[in-house]
């Protein structure tokens, strides 16, 4: 079962996740040139990493 704490934190990873996405933040990225396609990828992987270590890390919780 998943803990309450771990719930709490992925809830938080979505909604950074969401964040990150969303249109404000994606033409801050386009104005700065050619960092948009940097900035998606980063992101995503930053996302994708924090998932993995919410997921799979702190196995003695």
């Amino acid at each position: 079962m998943i803990s309450p704490r771990r719930k709490e934190r992925l809830v938080a990873l979505i909604v950074l996740a969401t964040a990150l996405f969303t249109p404000p933040l994606l033409l801050v990225a386009e104005r700065a040139g050619a960092a948009l396609p940097l900035y998606v990828f980063l992101a995503w992987a930053g996302v994708i990493a924090l998932a993995a270590w919410l997921t799979e890390g702190g196995r003695g919780e």
